[in-house]
């Protein structure tokens, strides 16, 4: 059984021009898997660029340790069966192989990967597009392999969604909203911006985002289409809007609305604009998220005199808000786990210190995930193993997974 305990840390650091994205891991399993990868025969070129983004794809989750290319056996293949012995000497777990077939129109990437300590193959796979597309084509492999190995779905050709903050030599601030692949690469401005652009969010689909703009001089929400840049404005207000949240459905938006003096959890349903209010009370109520099955909401709320985690079951008449987090004196910006067994949220320690944290439902006690100073605003990867979140040092902005 492989122990997983890992994060990573991406860095985005707004400077006088584009800020960069880096991608660091900072812990990894304390058993990974052992894999080979053997450069795939076809295309050099295609596949020495094929190789080095898996073998960073699979490094980048934590769960992996990849063996160094000089260090690689030759392929045996006796009686059309592969020679495990030597492999299984060098402590290997896996072994990855493959073939590019590149035509002027179409690349075909065929992959086997191999259970070493089993003797048996346990994947045959193909993935194929266009010559232009290895990044993506190299992600699939790579989710195909992590997924074989692990039983879980991958995440290398999943996006990332983050606004980039930029200061001039005069410290005036622009805005950029991105888009960019998991590793950081291959960024794409959605949208440019003098005034901020703040809480974007993925529809569940991926294929759109939601996202706050002032760019009016009003608070507007947009949704916008990923592929065609189309976007519309859907709720426009005097008063403030931040954490437009998706419902799993897409249906629906909850966001937070500064109305009467006061911000309060409501619900917009996307499809006649109707805006539903969820709570009310004194204090603020705040960053919203659903969970997986859609029935229920998470929140920040001061109403016990400090921001605590607090939920509300939708599928109650008039339902009220339960608090669920009793550990120090600030606790917010909550997620459900994809499987619903937990939560991940921001919490303050007693040193005075925001780190991200874990508490499953079936534990009265929460555990600390991060170490830097100031972490902030977490998000769950969509197979539950990754949590982005947002890191502050001094005029450093980071985004972290």
């Amino acid at each position: 059984m492989k122990k997983n305990l890992f994060l990573a840390v991406l860095l985005l650091i707004p400077i006088f021009s584009y800020g960069e994205l880096f991608l660091e891991i900072t812990k990894g399993s304390e058993d990974p898997y052992k894999v080979a990868i053997t450069p795939f025969t076809g295309n050099l070129k295609v596949s020495k660029q094929l190789n080095n983004i898996m073998r960073n794809d699979l490094i980048r989750t934590g769960e992996f340790e990849i063996l160094d290319e000089e260090l690689l056996l030759p392929v045996k293949i006796v009686n059309d069966e592969l020679v495990y012995s030597d492999w299984k000497l060098m402590g290997i777990d896996y072994l990855v192989t493959g073939t590019i077939i590149n035509s002027n129109n179409s690349l075909d990437i065929n992959y086997e990967i191999y259970d070493i300590h089993k003797k048996k193959k346990v994947r045959t796979s193909k993935v194929f597009g266009i010559p232009n597309q290895i990044r993506q084509l190299a992600h699939y492999t790579s989710d195909g392999i992590y997924e074989s190995i692990t039983g879980i779905k991958g995440i290398a050709a999943t996006r990332l969604l983050y606004v980039n903050e930029i200061k001039d030599s005069q410290l005036n601030s622009s805005y950029k909203l991105m888009l960019a692949d998991s590793d950081g690469a291959n960024e794409k401005i959605l949208l440019s911006s003098s005034e901020p652009i703040i809480s974007p969010s993925w529809s569940p689909d991926g294929q759109r985002v939601a996202y706050v703009s002032f760019e009016t001089g009003i608070a507007k929400v947009f949704i916008q289409e990923i592929s065609s840049g189309k976007r519309e404005a859907v709720l426009s207000k005097d008063s403030q809007i931040s954490s437009p949240s998706w419902s799993p459905d897409g249906k629906y938006l909850s966001l937070t609305l500064y109305q009467d003096g006061n911000a309060e959890i409501y619900i917009l349903r996307l499809r006649d604009r109707t805006l539903t209010r969820m709570t009310n009370q004194f204090a603020i109520d705040t960053e919203s998220s659903w969970s997986p099955k859609g029935n229920k909401i998470l929140f920040t709320s001061g109403r016990s005199g400090s921001p605590q985690i607090y939920e509300l079951d939708l599928r109650k008449l008039n339902p009220k808000a339960k608090r669920i987090s009793f550990e120090g004196t600030y606790n917010a910006k909550a997620s459900y786990l994809p499987n619903e067994e937990g939560i991940i949220f921001v919490h303050r320690s007693s040193d005075g210190l925001f780190h991200i944290a874990l508490k499953y439902k079936k534990e009265n006690f929460i555990r600390i995930l991060t170490e830097a100073k100031m972490d902030e605003s977490p998000s769950v990867a969509p197979n539950g193993n990754m949590v982005i979140y947002g890191i502050k040092d001094g005029d450093l902005s980071m985004l972290a997974g």
